[in-house]
């Protein structure tokens, strides 16, 4: 099956939540890799990669994150794998 990848911004309250490691639990249940990480203007990036459906799966729960999260905004940019990641972690 064809992989897809998605480079992930999400704002909001998503740091000091438990964001990155909500987002890491979520992944591994659907079988996605790459990695999350907070950035110093407050949003959180991801790069996620896996099934169409399962990275579907992952940006759906992005939308709503974890209890404590109020996610206002998630953009996503669609592309083409171009490292192959063989599990998911949080980096930053």
């Amino acid at each position: 099956m064809k992989q897809v990848c998605a480079h992930v911004l999400v704002s909001g309250i998503v740091q000091g939540v438990y964001y990155r490691y909500s987002m890491l639990k979520e992944a591994k249940n659907n079988a996605v890799s790459g990695w999350v990480r907070n950035l110093p203007d407050g949003r959180v990036e991801a790069h996620l990669q896996g099934q169409k459906e399962d990275v579907d799966a992952v940006i759906l729960w992005a939308k709503k994150g974890p209890p404590g999260a109020q996610v206002t905004e998630v953009e996503v940019e669609w592309g083409v794998p171009d490292k192959e990641y063989n599990d998911f972690d949080v980096i930053g």
